[in-house]
């Protein structure tokens, strides 16, 4: 099989999952996600000699070198608009979510949100994509212990925020303890 053909089946075969893996990142900015993904296909067209075997971790990892370009270039693009003052508060378009607005698994995210972007990807490699750990290696460019030892501590690193954002003790069962404990059954 020729490159242009081994590109030609890379492109049909994964364009879907590297189209939500950017989405998933992206957070629905929908006209940035078809950028983000014409850019990782450009680079695998140009590169199409140097495609693996197996080049859907390959792409993630393309992927992530064109998201972190966007961001960047996001990040620019908003400091310019809030420099000229036409943001969106400017002209009174501000979003409130109501309380009731909580979506599931919302606490997840926060906690996730909390840990560095290197811990974050290393979870979201094996959650969302659902690739082994070699694969999360090609992906991030590292050897499959290095890529093991980062998800293992990125999942300790998770549990830990997990655990202090725990649920607000409320005042009738921190009595009760207090309560119990004073009493020795505690």
């Amino acid at each position: 099989m020729s490159n242009d053909e081994i590109f030609a089946a890379a492109y049909r075969e994964h364009y879907w999952a590297v189209s939500r893996y950017v989405a998933r990142r992206l957070g629905g900015r929908a006209d940035e996600v078809e950028e983000v993904v014409a850019e990782v296909f450009t680079v695998a067209w140009r590169r199409r000699a140097d495609l693996p075997g197996s080049p859907l971790p390959w792409l993630y990892g393309v992927a992530r070198n064109c998201l972190a370009n966007a961001v960047r270039g996001y990040g620019r693009r908003r400091r310019l608009v809030d420099r000229l003052g036409n943001d969106e508060t400017a002209h009174g378009r501000q979003i409130v979510a109501s309380p009731d607005a909580e979506t599931p698994g919302g606490w997840v995210h926060e906690a996730l949100a909390r840990l560095s972007e290197t811990d974050r990807e290393v979870l979201r490699l094996t959650a969302w994509e659902e690739l082994g750990i070699d694969e999360v290696a090609v992906a991030l460019g590292c050897g499959p212990r290095a890529a093991s030892m980062r998800l293992h501590r990125a999942r300790r690193r998770l549990r830990a925020e997990i655990d202090r954002m725990g649920p607000p003790r409320s005042p009738a069962t921190s009595a009760d303890a207090t309560s119990s404990k004073e009493h020795g059954h505690g």
